[in-house]
């Protein structure tokens, strides 16, 4: 059985079944693996069997197997390697437990598809032999020249938009001595270089998030630690499998000071982000972090500096120990700035070290739920190697990304319920139910949406403001306890009334909603009250129950009214509004600019 190196990639061999011994270590990252299951022809063979699990790294014996090429392959981390998407490529393989087919022979030795064959173990070179599939029961296995095989490998090539091999181009350079080509016996070096091949990764599309690190640069870490740190971020961007389609990544030092060393559109693959790492030297200084912090809020995440719109927001913070200014109230508007933060502290300040930070706490401060999901306590700089596959796991995750902008987190939502005597008290116990129902649905907190209510009669009364609950259990206690008010129907009044009490202490990052209930026509004029409400960008929805009137709940909803203007003829079909009601609010959001 042929043996090969961990190196050597299937497209280089023409042999479209063999049999090959893997030697061990082939679990390395350099040797590059593409696909998951059925794997490009540019992939390493030997880290294509660890990848799939046939071999582990102690190395061994494998059957691979030409298949066609695909239209994308799924990059995947599986048994210590992790392969990198591709969007197509010209050949295929798969790999499988070494036991042969009844009847076929494999080959002894392999054809190459370069002049000069890398060197086996075995020390063989093999490039007069004819092509020969594997023989098959019943047949004759029939010898094909080896420039037929490449004629048809370079007629297949011409399909793709990637580029062809540079064995099937002749050279017009002076050739020097010692490289052969197919058409007069020599190839200059420069041609038989794999690295113009090397496919280009478009990213895992299913970790589509821009990224941006922030990483100490303080005087305290010194330069081994540093070290230490820009490997753990060159662990994470090759794990990440960086591309347009997937994660982008930047980076920002600060010390002192902020500083961008690059942003998420400098570099797009992960090869490109390593080498950019390596480069990063260290800056000097404190360690602000809640600066920094700052900073990337201001000015990282913006189109300029390739932040797509359409993929969350991460940053996170590294720290050596303990920051010397304030994180929580920056960290605050960050998240309320739709940027999740996730924060890495690595060795920090233990008991008697506790009185020199100028914040305790402060990780859980950073971050938006103290659960341990977003915050990370690594005991040692040399442990932080075992933070990566975490951490990638928790970025990639978005539907998990709960400090992200989405529809049901970044609203403030002021409900401006009818209290009039034709509702009745049993009906306005169902209103209220309708109006939990609601809120049910979305994310409360101080950082995510916030609830408040107003009902009115001819009169006005706030029941409780923005900034009065912060839990979703207290927002539906004190939804419940709402006492019927009973009297006439100004609702004009309700509308101004809601943006002079409820909506001017709403937070500037958030979307103003706002959603009336009412059960029949107001007695005073609603057009000025909602004209002003919909200049001050407050989205308002009216819903409207038995004998309200439909022309008056067209003027109060945003414009277009049909997907804000809602009826019922009963109260108790009052329900089946609520997924109405959220999927436009969901609709209009997810149609609007994310950042």
């Amino acid at each position: 059985v042929p043996q090969i190196d961990c190196d050597v990639k299937a497209g280089k061999i023409i042999n479209p079944e063999f049999i090959v011994k893997c030697p061990a270590g082939c679990r390395d990252p350099k040797y590059h693996v593409y696909g998951t299951g059925i794997y490009a022809s540019y992939s390493s063979i030997c880290g294509a069997a660890v990848h799939s699990g046939v071999l582990d790294n102690s190395g061994g014996k494998i059957l691979v197997q030409k298949v066609a090429g695909q239209s994308s392959y799924k990059g995947s981390y599986s048994n210590g390697v992790q392969s990198v998407s591709l969007p197509r490529w010209r050949e295929s393989f798969i790999v499988s437990e070494s036991k042969p087919k009844k009847g076929v022979t494999y080959p002894t030795a392999l054809i190459y598809s370069s002049s000069k064959t890398p060197a086996t173990k075995a020390g063989k070179y093999e490039t007069s032999k004819a092509y020969q599939r594997p023989s098959v029961p019943g047949t004759t296995a029939q010898p094909m020249a080896l420039m037929q095989v490449l004629a048809t490998l370079e007629a297949e090539a011409t399909h793709t938009a990637l580029p062809k091999p540079s064995l099937l181009v002749a050279s017009t350079r002076p050739l020097p001595m010692g490289h052969r080509s197919w058409e007069t016996g020599f190839v200059p070096k420069e041609e038989l270089s794999t690295q113009a091949l090397e496919p280009v990764s478009q990213g895992d599309p299913n970790c589509k998030v821009d990224l941006s690190f922030l990483i100490d640069g303080s005087s305290s870490i010194g330069k081994r630690r540093f070290r230490i740190q820009k490997q753990f971020l060159a662990d994470v961007a090759q794990a990440l499998d960086i591309g347009p389609s997937g994660p982008l990544m930047g980076v920002v030092q600060y010390g002192d000071n902020p500083a961008t060393q690059f942003n998420l559109k400098t570099h797009t693959n992960s090869r490109d982000l390593k080498a950019a790492i390596e480069k990063i030297t260290l800056r000097g200084g404190l360690s602000n972090a809640g600066r920094a912090i700052s900073f990337v809020t201001k000015n990282f995440f913006s189109k300029a500096n390739g932040n797509r719109g359409s993929a969350p927001n991460v940053a996170v913070v590294m720290l050596d120990g303990w920051p010397t200014d304030r994180v929580e109230e920056t960290s605050r508007l960050t998240r309320e700035s739709g940027i999740n933060v996730f924060f890495i502290t690595i060795e920090a300040a233990v008991e008697n070290e506790k009185q020199y930070a100028v914040e305790p706490n402060f990780a859980n401060k950073a971050v938006c739920k103290t659960n341990g999901y977003y915050s990370f306590n690594v005991q040692s700089w040399f442990g932080l190697r075992k933070m990566v596959q975490p951490l990638v796991k928790r970025i990639c995750d978005t539907d998990r990304l709960a400090c992200s902008k989405t529809c049901l987190n970044s609203a403030d939502i002021g409900f401006v319920i009818d209290g009039s005597s034709s509702v009745g008290t049993g009906n306005f116990r169902t209103v209220l139910q309708f109006v939990a129902n609601l809120s049910k649905e979305f994310e409360i907190s101080d950082t995510d949406t916030r609830i408040g209510a107003v009902q009115y009669t001819y009169e006005q009364r706030l029941e409780f403001g923005f900034d009065k609950y912060h839990t979703k259990a207290d927002v539906l206690n004190a939804i419940k306890s709402v006492g019927y008010w009973s009297g006439g129907t100004s609702t004009g009044a309700a509308i101004h009334y809601a943006l002079e009490q409820l909506f001017k202490k709403s937070k500037p990052s958030k979307r103003k909603l706002m959603i009336l209930i009412t059960d029949g026509r107001s007695y005073d004029d609603v057009r000025l009250p909602a004209m002003a409400a919909h200049q001050k960008g407050v989205i308002t929805y009216a819903i409207g129950v038995a004998w309200a009137a439909q022309d008056e709940l067209d003027v109060i909803a945003t414009h277009p009214a049909r997907d804000h203007s809602f009826f019922v003829d009963e109260f108790d079909n009052l329900h089946t509004s609520v997924p109405k009601v959220i999927r436009n609010i969901c609709t209009e959001f997810n149609a609007q600019p994310r950042n």
